[in-house]
């Protein structure tokens, strides 16, 4: 076999006396024997095996070849190839076609791509010899490996950066801060082309790496982060071993000092000033503090405390959410006439504190704060947080019960106003001095009613009204004995017919609105006028009851059913009070064991305080008011019949009543003419009295002349018909408002604001002219009847009536 490789000379030489040493050691079996004795053998049989006379071995090519031409890699060559070109050599298997190919004449293979080793090492092919004519196989078909050889084309990279990373400051030299690894594609069992060395290119002198490791570590001591926090260093993995032509990569990490409490706290100012109004209430802000610390996070959290000066009972300190700043409050009331001013010594000190470093402290500082009291307007202050007075009920007006002070707390001292406030002495009992604050009354005062009075007092200063304050006065009404005593309730006693003397029929107890105060103590005693009676007897048990008993027996509702017993009873306090109750006694029937069966029916349907006398008047004052009211309606009845001046009624002189104009005949309905023939019945009616006839229908004429009720009066005193109904004409004329009697109908509406202009005659017996109604039969058949009667109508006619 020959293996004839084109290119790549120093390799070939290289390997082709090791290549000759193994095939002479190969067996021949596998090498095939000598061409000769294969001829010789073709004359035997038929079936002998035909010995294989391959070339084959293991190709070697390198990777990324970029020549222009395909890539020779090799040569396949049979030992039955003569060179007549008869033998065709077939390649099969990864990339055969596409990668590779062969000439299948010579059986020279070539790389037609370009090779990536870390993309594909090796590959596997099959080769095969037949007869190009009956493409029969001549050779049996064959593996061989073509290896892809490493070259130096791939630099280390770092995948997973760039870094972060964080060591504590202040660590020592050596302490590691992290490993990174660097990988290179290449083979790292060919030469050095992924043997990678580390180096540092920034970051020193803070930071070194180990070359073999890749380990950073810190290389300066006492790193301060309140310095520098933060650094950036690149880091290099180059292969080759790092001689000179190896590639190489790059990566960054930022590396953050992480801190610790190497830093005591120190306020920002060794005096603080700080106010606060007076009227502030407790728990109220006064203002904050800080222990600044350069250190961070759970190193600069601090407590704050008071440890001296004036006002440690005053105010007190703590610590804000973030635990940074000191918050100042008020503890107690401020007030600025007493204290204007307070002094605080103030310590803040880490709360985490390292013990390793303990040396660089203390952690702790300490500051003065001076607090100002400003001073406010108060209102003015009372002596006392309430007032309480006791004052008898029956106490003169304008006594006076008690003087209240208040004064004004502030430097100014103003004068200060008193008064009562409405709304608690609605009934204005009491009255206040405005300016002495000496409280009297005004109106007499009873416990029975209100038993406490519970007002409010207000003081105001006299300079700024604004300013108000107020104050409980509670006002007991002492009881004075000024309420007679009385029966407890009403009492209707009963004595049986069937009693007996000295019997027990009742027994009386007393009620008194007064309380004294060593309780109750009632006397009681028959009024003097009953004191002899031969009937019943009164016996006083000397424990605020009372006994009613018999003095006789034989009773009986038939005799006398009612008893009256007056009783006299009387307290036992200064002044004595005395009054008299009356007890009614009826006689009843009972059966054996005292039960009352029935009594006197009128006892049982009058009230006991309601007499037989005072019923008969009764009585008579309804009689005599149902006498007036017959009385008044016979009146009544009696007024509506018409004045006659004479007895017999004149039917022929009626006057024709006319709902509207031209009614004529066609109206009937007529009234009385016996009014008109009495002139003292004209005079008495007021001229302006309304009237309840209907109005006339003229009144809508008018155009624009608003009616007007101007109320008046007028008339004749004649005792003719002529007069009267003059009389009546000035009235009509006087009062517009008036409807009159049919007959004497009034335009209210006429002249120049009338459609109709002036349609009344009544005025022709004041006027010299003559007036002229022939328009009258122009206005249609409703006032034909007024043409009729005024168109034949002579100026010195007599009246109509």
């Amino acid at each position: 076999a020959r293996w004839r490789p084109k290119g790549h000379k120093s390799l070939a030489a290289t390997l082709l006396p090791v290549v000759l040493g193994l095939l002479t050691l190969l067996p021949h079996s596998i090498l095939g024997k000598p061409a000769e004795e294969a001829a010789n053998a073709g004359s035997s049989a038929l079936l002998q095996r035909v010995k294989r006379g391959w070339v084959w071995n293991q190709f070697f090519v390198l990777e990324e070849y970029t020549g222009l031409e395909p890539l020779y890699i090799g040569k396949l060559h049979s030992d039955m190839d003569k060179g007549d070109g008869s033998i065709k050599y077939i390649l099969t298997g990864e990339g055969a076609g596409t990668t590779f190919t062969i000439d299948d004449s010579t059986g020279d293979i070539h790389a037609i791509q370009r090779l990536d080793r870390e993309v594909k090492a090796q590959y596997a092919l099959r080769a095969q010899a037949r007869n190009r004519l009956t493409d029969r196989p001549l050779e049996p078909e064959s593996e061989f490996i073509v290896k892809i050889q490493d070259i130096n084309d791939n630099e280390p990279k770092f995948l997973d950066g760039p870094y972060q990373a964080s060591v504590p400051e202040m660590s020592k030299i050596g302490t590691s801060v992290i490993q990174l690894t660097a990988t290179d594609a290449d083979d790292p069992t060919y030469g050095n082309s992924a043997r990678v060395v580390y180096s540092i290119l920034e970051g020193q002198p803070y930071f070194s790496v180990d070359a073999k490791t890749g380990v950073v570590r810190v290389s300066l001591a006492d790193m301060d982060r309140e310095t520098r926090e933060n650094y950036s260093v690149v880091i290099q993995a180059k292969d080759m071993g790092g001689q000179l032509g190896g590639l190489a990569g790059t990566t960054t990490i930022n590396i953050t000092l992480s801190d610790i409490n190497d830093n005591p706290p120190m306020f920002d100012q060794r005096l603080y000033q700080m106010s606060i109004p007076e009227s502030a209430p407790v728990g109220s802000v006064v203002g904050r503090i800080w222990a600044k610390d350069r250190d961070i996070g759970v190193n600069a959290e601090m407590r704050y405390s008071i440890i001296d000066g004036d006002g440690r009972d005053t105010f007190d300190i703590s610590t804000d959410p973030t635990n940074l700043f000191g918050i100042i409050t008020v503890k107690k009331p401020l007030d600025f006439e007493k204290k204007p001013s307070y002094t605080l010594k103030v310590e803040g000190a880490n709360i985490n504190v390292d013990p390793s470093l303990r040396y660089r402290g203390p952690f702790k500082d300490v500051t003065i704060v001076h607090v100002s009291v400003e001073d406010v307007d108060e209102p003015p202050v009372f002596d006392l947080p309430v007032y309480y007075i006791e004052l008898p009920e029956d106490a003169e007006i304008g006594t006076m019960l008690k003087t209240v002070s208040a004064r004004d707390p502030d430097a100014a001292n103003n004068t200060v106003r008193y008064s009562i406030e409405r709304s608690s002495d609605p009934d204005k009992f009491f009255y206040i001095e405005i300016t002495s604050g000496s409280l009297m009354t005004v109106r007499w005062l009873d416990r029975e009613e209100i038993g406490w009075h519970n007002i409010t007092v207000l003081a105001m200063e006299m300079n700024n009204p604004s300013q108000i304050a107020s104050v409980s006065v509670a006002i007991k009404v002492l009881d004075v004995n000024d309420n007679p005593p009385s029966l407890a309730h009403y009492l209707e006693a009963y004595v049986c017919e069937t009693a007996k003397a000295g019997q027990l029929i009742q027994t009386v107890t007393a009620v008194d609105p007064d309380e004294p105060l060593g309780g109750q103590h009632f006397y009681y005693s028959l009024a003097p006028e009953a004191a002899n009676n031969p009937n019943f007897t009164l016996k006083d048990n000397q424990d605020n009851t009372a006994w009613i008993l018999t003095r006789r027996g034989g009773w009986s509702q038939q005799d006398q059913t009612i008893f009256y017993l007056p009783i006299v009873i009387t307290d036992g306090e200064q002044p004595v009070q005395t009054s008299t109750s009356t007890l009614t006694i009826r006689v009843c029937s009972c059966d054996q064991k005292g039960n009352v069966m029935s009594c006197n029916a009128e006892a049982y349907s009058l009230p006991a305080s309601l007499s037989r006398g005072a019923l008969i008047a009764i009585l008579a004052c309804i009689f005599v008011l149902l006498v007036m009211i017959l009385l008044m309606l016979s009146l009544r009845t009696h007024r509506k019949k018409p004045y006659l001046c004479d007895e017999e009624e004149n039917v022929h002189e009626n006057i024709v009543r006319y709902d509207d104009e031209g009614g004529g005949e066609e109206d009937t309905e007529a009234f009385d003419i016996a009014a008109m023939w009495n002139p003292r019945e004209a005079h008495n009616h007021h001229l302006g009295k309304m009237r309840q006839d209907m109005l006339p229908e003229i009144e809508s004429l008018s155009r624009y002349v608003p009616q007007a009720c101007v109320m008046g009066g007028g008339g004749g005193g004649d005792s003719n018909v002529h007069g009267y109904v003059l009389a009546k004409l000035l009235e009509a004329d006087m009062d517009p408002c008036a409807p009159p009697y049919d007959s004497l109908q009034t335009y209210a509406y006429e002249g120049e604001g009338s459609i109709a202009e002036s349609l009344s005659s009544l005025q022709s017996g004041t006027s010299n002219t003559d007036h002229e109604y022939d328009y009258l039969n122009d206005w249609g058949p409703r006032f034909k009847k007024l043409a009729e009667m005024y168109g034949v109508l002579e100026t010195n006619s007599p009246p109509l009536w």
